[in-house]
């Protein structure tokens, strides 16, 4: 039973330092029972819940191609904000298949589709701006 009091108490202390409040120990019974299920709740109304790191995002853009490395398969953009990935305007290098990097030039004006991951992103399809 000292195990379910020591989880409880670690996961209690985890859960309120995420939520930047002073961890309490919790109060239980001198008869080795774990504390009341009631205990444990915490608020979590004022916690904004990021997406998960590993969950892609499909974002569109609009920029100019900057550089191309097919020896890396990398493409580089000096695009416009992105609004579904909360960016600003920016130039970055994402990865790009061959099919991408064949079908545009350095100095293209061009309207991109991205799967985003985290900060990584990679551009699934590219169309030259007339």
């Amino acid at each position: 039973m000292n195990y379910t009091r020591l989880t409880i108490a670690l996961g209690l202390a985890a859960l309120t330092a995420a939520c930047g409040k002073r961890a309490e120990t919790p109060v239980a019974a001198e008869t080795n029972q774990a504390a009341p299920a009631a205990t444990m709740s915490v608020d979590m109304g004022n916690m904004a819940m990021a997406p998960a790191a590993t969950a892609a995002i499909k974002a569109k853009g609009h920029g100019t191609v900057t550089a191309i490395d097919k020896a890396a398969g990398t493409i580089t953009l000096d695009h416009g904000p992105i609004p579904e990935a909360k960016w600003p305007a920016m130039t970055m290098a994402f990865k790009a298949a061959p099919a991408i990097t064949d079908a545009v030039k350095v100095g293209d004006k061009v309207d991109f589709d991205l799967t985003l991951t985290g900060n990584a992103g990679e551009v699934t399809a590219i169309h030259k701006q007339p």
